[in-house]
């Protein structure tokens, strides 16, 4: 009887640890996000390693392009725009720091700055 209850306790302790352990780690190895424009004209990327956002002119057309971060309340239903980075008329890609938490959903909407359509993400957090 005293053995179950050791064997039972036992078991009980090293499910608890391996739940510990796991919640200690992180959600995904790899949740970057990435989305383009049509036509080649560039994208936008998460880097979820420092949580940086990188825009990307990628046809020299003479327009720029225009990436956005969007914060979403889910309890006020509230949508704010807490980011907006751009990128054109220069060799490489454009980035910037916004720590992404779990509390609100985000999104991230991509533009060509000659006109045409805005690509959005699908919502994210952490």
């Amino acid at each position: 009887m005293i053995g179950k209850r050791l064997a039972r306790l036992a078991t009980v302790g090293a499910v608890a640890a391996a739940m510990i352990t796991v919640s200690a780690l992180p959600a995904s190895a790899n949740s970057d996000k990435i989305i383009y424009l049509p036509g080649g004209k560039g994208y936008m990327k998460f880097h979820d390693d420092g949580d940086v956002f990188e825009v990307c002119d990628t046809k020299a057309d003479g327009h720029g392009v225009t990436g956005t971060l969007l914060r979403f309340n889910r309890l006020t239903a509230d949508r704010v725009t807490v980011l907006v980075v751009t990128d054109g008329g220069d060799s490489g890609c454009n980035k910037k720091g916004y720590d992404i938490g779990n509390f609100y959903t985000y999104n991230m909407t991509v533009s060509w700055n000659g006109g045409g359509d805005e690509i959005w993400s699908d919502s994210f957090n952490e």
